[in-house]
């Protein structure tokens, strides 16, 4: 996999795009921090118009700075979906206050609901259904609620590692989204490797759950970013593939791309239209910048920026 030098890529002339890689791009979404955020000067410079920008809010994040970033990015033109990490909120009385604020002052209509990293809830909240049983985002009018999906479990949920709870869970929310009017997806942690990601997705609906999947995927970065980030989030099955290349001396100074994961779930997407994932979200791990350039070097009409 060649070095990939993104400010030639950016003046030279366009590369050959696959067109399966190009569907399958279109309408990707993509995550941000206020941090990270406040690096970009326009979001219009990096990502197609309608793009759906997810806020992560990391525990300790005053709320004041989410809505901020998201009535800014909102402003650019973009959708945004800020996290409402259920662990981090103390009551109901505070998810309402977050509704009202993310709503009034930056016309947020969506949003992802999870647990959150946290090992100790804050108060009253310790899973993304309680947020849904308390029917505000439903009062609120809200379009789409968004929940997680966990392509190799997820130990917080199931500590013994098998993933029990997490299929009673995937169940419930299937019920919920026969029952809301706003429209529901699974947003899911980033692997690495095409085939676990296709089999979990065929038995989700082998299972029954129609809910579309975005499937998670890690920009390029460097290979020990995404090494560290893999551990901290509890990807494991896939990791295997990160530390197959990391004792291969020839690519371990070069930034991982997730060019072979896309272009295999993208093949099989084609030669199987009504497969369960629709979209792809973005955890640009290495960068924003670093993502938004790689999707508008792979991604063809699917990831021209608003301003080019």
């Amino acid at each position: 996999m060649a070095l990939l030098n993104f400010k030639k890529r950016d003046s030279a002339a366009p590369q050959t795009v696959n067109p399966q890689v190009e569907a399958f791009l279109q309408g990707y979404s993509i995550e941000v921090m206020p941090r990270t955020a406040a690096k970009v000067d326009d979001f219009r410079d990096l990502l197609p118009a309608g793009t759906r920008v997810y806020i992560a809010h990391i525990e300790g994040t005053p709320i004041e700075e989410m809505v901020e970033t998201a009535k800014r990015i909102n402003g650019e033109g973009f959708e945004v979906m800020p996290h409402f990490p259920a662990r981090i909120i103390k009551d109901e009385a505070t998810l309402a206050d977050w509704i009202a604020r993310y709503q009034g002052e930056a016309n947020v209509k969506e949003a992802l609901l999870l647990a959150g990293g946290v090992a100790k809830p804050h108060g009253d909240f310790h899973s993304s259904m309680q947020l849904l049983e308390a029917g505000l985002f439903d009062k609120a009018g809200f379009t789409n609620l968004n929940v997680a999906g966990h392509p190799e479990g997820n130990k917080d949920i199931d500590p013994s590692g098998g993933t029990k709870l997490v299929d009673e869970a995937l169940q419930w929310k299937q019920k919920f989204s026969e029952r809301t009017d706003a429209s529901m997806a699974l947003a899911t942690q980033f692997a690495f490797e095409a085939k676990p990601i296709i089999e979990w997705a065929d038995a989700v609906k082998a299972a029954g759950v129609d809910i579309p999947i975005h499937i998670g995927i890690a920009g390029p970065a460097k290979l020990q970013t995404l090494i560290k980030f893999a551990i901290a989030c509890g990807v494991g099955p896939s990791l295997k593939v990160l530390q197959k290349r990391a004792m291969d001396v020839s690519k371990l100074l070069l930034p991982y791309e997730p060019t072979d994961v896309l272009t295999e779930l993208a093949a099989h997407k084609a030669a199987n239209p009504d497969f369960n994932i629709t979209k792809v979200h973005f955890f640009p791990l290495g960068g924003i910048k670093t993502n938004a350039n790689w999707a508008i070097n792979n991604g063809g009409a699917s990831a021209k920026p608003v301003n080019s």
